[in-house]
């Protein structure tokens, strides 16, 4: 396995939607009902990501883990509504990936990128109950600043903490 981490080229946003899809399934399949990813398909989270692409791609990066043509994961990063913060918006990896390195590989090139937002600070936010997502954060040197927030997923209220690392 090489992956190699890259910006997203013009007609990969659909295969970064039905990543994510599968992605979140996984990651949420303890906190959400299958009828719910069911709803909101791969073609509801591609058609998301293609709104907001065309809408950010001046301000936000899309990265992407490829490894030699298939898509393994991605990262999403850009200003935040945070003050003195850059954010970092989404990363996920494929389920069948997910331990491998890829997540780690995404996370370098993020904070990279985030760097380059000349912010003093990144932030991003987990669904408190996702120990998983908690965890690689924190080891990556992430830490909750106690910001916390309830926010949709697939109609569902859940909570949120809000991570800092210092850039």
């Amino acid at each position: 396995m090489t992956i190699v981490i890259r910006p997203v080229e013009d007609g990969e946003v659909s295969a970064v939607g039905a990543l994510h899809h599968r992605s979140r399934a996984a990651a949420y399949a303890h906190l959400l009902s299958p009828e719910t990813f069911t709803a909101r398909g791969p073609d509801a989270m591609t058609a998301w990501w293609e709104e907001r692409w065309k809408w950010e791609r001046e301000t936000h990066r899309m990265a992407v883990a490829d490894d030699d043509g298939e898509l393994a994961g991605f990262t999403y990063v850009g200003p935040s509504e945070t003050e003195g913060a850059a954010e970092l918006y989404a990363i996920h990896v494929a389920p069948e990936r997910v331990g491998t390195g890829v997540g780690r590989q995404l996370m370098a090139n993020a904070l990279t990128e985030l760097a380059g937002f000349e912010a003093e600070r990144a932030v991003l936010w987990v669904l408190e109950d996702n120990p998983v997502a908690r965890r690689f954060y924190e080891l990556g040197g992430w830490t909750p600043d106690g910001e916390t927030r309830v926010s949709a997923v697939n109609d569902r209220d859940l909570p949120q903490l809000r991570y800092s690392k210092h850039l």
